[in-house]
């Protein structure tokens, strides 16, 4: 990398040569211009000759305007000259026109500049050359009209044809030794990013690109050697490039000194500067170029400073890559600003204020390119010394451990036997507990069996008067059919008991002790169907796996349920044909307890808020397993709630209400038999708990 600075300063020092070269050659410092609309003619201009300017030998800037420029140059200055070629030191003229003239009449002219293309040039190169014909030679003076959108900066020399090819050699060379030198930094930063894959290197590769782009726009090369004839970049190649390459070269500042980290409000900045060359850019493309340019003179003056004051505020911080950043940068710097003055005439300009900016790019390119590896090279150093601190810190570690493991082995054996004695009385809690819950459902069992009980011994009980009196009446018609048996029966004793017939409405009477004794049978079997419920449910002579049928558990449940369930609520059974399931009848007929249980609870708490409160028990058979969905339109629960409600001893219930162990219970007892148990539940939306159990059981699971 030192090799090419050394290269560079090279390519300085001969150029420097070159130059002083050409300050020996006949350079048109003085002359007269005039300044006039673009509508104006020659003819008009040859009246006006008298008006013309002096520019004292040092005014060559005209400024960015919309204004021709005219210069009127003496022919005397060509006589030493055999075959002389009037050279202008610029490559971003659009038109130049020479007009020769002769006591007051224009002869033929010639016309060249970056609009007119290449191949109609005398010279093919980045210059604006005219050849001098005799018409020229002698004539009284010579007229040069300048037409450009951007700046008007006139540089001119004499020289002749063949020495002029031997500049424009060495301004060739000069140029591709330049392009060298940024091809060889493309391919070596491009290598570096497939190498590490940082991104950095992506952006100084772009940078390189259109920095090189933007110099041999601003030298003219570009229209040489890319787009000769394509006017509207010709135009724009200057702005559109400059601009690209200073949102690339910020891009990569960002990146680059991490100023979002250490100067975050600074950094807050450049997104304003985009939003500049943002206008400058779309100004260009589509309204007027020559307001781009002054806008850009302006903005890369004020962006040079505010890069070189948050590189220096980085460094301040003690961010050690921003020294070769702001070297870099303040080479950049002094050429934008000599580029920048010479090019709004606040200094004078010359071959050095033409040739400065490529200089410092160049430069810039490079030196950023030593930031990058300086970086690496920091970012090394701190690695090591990070890894060499944390090896310090691991053996200081390992000398505690050593010291510690004693220590805490002697408290691993205290603290585990205060564990194993709080594991034996946490587990004779958790069993008092369970007992206690059991307890808890056994009496609420208990209450409901009492209920349901009541209401057949109440149907008995309230039918024995009716039908006792009842049978009194048919008893007396009886006897009165007996004590006139024993006599004979007349048609008025017929009458008589007709009538009594009628009195006391027999075939409704008949018709009530029909119904009567149809009640207490209806009684009767409820008062049996709710027993067997209850043996069902229980099932305390069964205590091993056996096959059931989960049906009926499930609707004895319902039926010992039923004094708790308030009349609102639908129960709903969507029942599948379900084999027999191999499981322990009593702990499955608590699951389905407890769940139901709940399910009625969250209804009920909510009757007012619930048009159609309903609980809906659905069973699938599946190949090996079968599922049952217990599933309410309740409030539902929050997603902190379902994460928690298996857990011991939580509960959503009042206190008093609860223990918080019915769906742990449940959880468990499920588990135990190989299922599974999931909640599905939304707040607002409902629940539903979704048993699977196994058909068959290959371990019998108990208590």
């Amino acid at each position: 990398m030192y090799k090419i600075i050394i290269l560079l300063f090279g390519l300085i020092l001969s150029f420097s040569k070159e130059s002083f070269a050409q300050e020996n050659l006949s350079k048109l410092d003085c002359f007269t211009y005039l300044m006039e609309e673009k509508e104006i003619g020659v003819d008009r201009i040859i009246d006006r000759v008298n008006f013309f300017s002096s520019n004292n030998c040092y005014n060559f800037n005209f400024g960015i305007n919309n204004k021709v420029v005219w210069i009127k140059i003496e022919s005397k200055k060509f006589d030493s000259y055999s075959n002389p070629l009037l050279v202008l030191n610029s490559s971003s003229l659009d038109y130049v026109y020479l007009y020769p003239v002769q006591n007051g009449e224009v002869g033929n002219y010639q016309v060249s500049g970056r609009l007119t293309g290449i191949e109609k040039r005398h010279f093919q190169s980045h210059k604006i050359v005219f050849q001098l014909t005799p018409q020229e030679l002698a004539s009284d003076f010579l007229l040069l009209k300048i037409d450009n959108t951007d700046k008007k900066i006139f540089l001119a020399y004499i020289v002749e044809d063949e020495e002029f090819k031997s500049i424009i050699d060495f301004e060739n060379i000069f140029f591709g030794l330049l392009t060298g030198i940024f091809i060889g930094l493309f391919f070596y930063n491009l290598f570096l990013y497939f190498s590490v894959r940082d991104k950095i290197y992506l952006v100084y590769v772009l940078h390189t690109v259109l920095v090189w782009f933007a110099q041999a726009s601003i030298l003219g090369f570009t229209q040489v050697l890319i787009w000769p004839e394509w006017d509207w970049m010709n135009i724009r190649s200057v702005v559109i490039f400059s601009s690209l390459v200073s949102i690339v070269g910020i891009w990569f500042l960002r990146i680059f000194l991490l100023t979002k980290h250490y100067v975050p409000k600074l950094d807050f900045g450049f997104n304003i500067i985009y939003f500049v060359y943002f206008f400058i850019l779309v100004n260009a493309f589509i309204f007027s170029t020559t307001l781009s340019y002054q806008v850009i003179l302006v903005t890369q003056s004020i962006v040079v400073l505010y890069v070189l004051f948050v590189a220096w505020a980085t460094l301040r911080l003690g961010y050690r890559p921003a020294r070769y950043y702001l070297l870099a940068w303040s080479v950049f710097m002094i050429g934008i600003f000599l580029f920048v003055f010479s090019e709004m005439g606040i200094i004078p300009t010359n071959n050095l204020t033409a040739y400065i900016m490529p200089f410092g790019s160049a430069l810039e390119v490079v030196l950023l390119s030593f930031a990058l590896a300086d970086k690496i090279n920091i970012l090394k150093k701190e690695k090591e010394d990070e890894q060499a601190e944390k090896l310090q810190i691991l053996n200081q570690n390992e000398q505690l451990i050593r010291e510690q493991n004693n220590m805490l082995e002697q408290k691993v054996r205290i603290r585990t036997d205060e564990l194993e004695h709080a594991l034996r009385t946490l587990q004779n809690t958790q069993s008092q507990l369970v007992n206690q819950e059991k307890m808890a459902s056994l009496g609420q069992l208990t209450a409901g069996i009492a209920h349901e009980i009541n209401n057949p011994i109440n149907f008995v009980s309230s039918n024995i008067t009716p039908l006792r009196r009842d049978i009194k009446d048919i008893m007396e018609i009886v006897e009165f059919y007996r004590s006139s048996g024993q006599r004979e029966f007349t048609e008025n004793t017929k009458k008589e008991a007709k009538q009594l017939e009628e009195d006391l409405e027999l075939d409704y009477v008949l018709e009530e002790v029909e119904q009567l004794l149809k009640g207490m049978d209806d009684g009767a079997k409820r008062t049996v169907e709710i027993v067997k419920g209850l043996r069902i449910f229980s099932r305390v002579d069964e205590q091993d796996v056996k096959k059931v049928d989960l049906h009926d558990g499930i609707n004895s449940t319902i039926i010992l349920l039923n004094s708790t369930i308030p009349s609102k609520i639908r129960i709903i059974r969507e029942f599948g044909e379900l084999p027999l399931v191999e499981c322990l009848a009593g702990k499955i007929n608590q699951v389905f307890m407890n769940i139901l249980n709940n399910a009625v609870h969250a209804l009920s708490d909510n009757l007012d808020n619930i048009s159609d409160p309903k609980i809906t028990v659905r069973t699938k058979p599946f190949a090996d397993h079968v599922i049952v969905e217990i599933e309410d339109n309740g409030p539902g629960m929050p997603e902190k709630v379902k994460q928690r409600i298996f857990e011991p001893f939580f509960t959503t219930k009042a206190v008093g209400k609860g223990t918080g162990l019915g769906l742990s219970i449940v959880y468990s007892i499920i588990e135990n038999h190989k299922g599974t148990l999931e909640v599905v539940t939304e707040e607002g939306q409902g629940t539903t708990f979704i048993i699977s159990l196994p058909i068959y059981q290959n371990v019998p699971k108990n208590e």
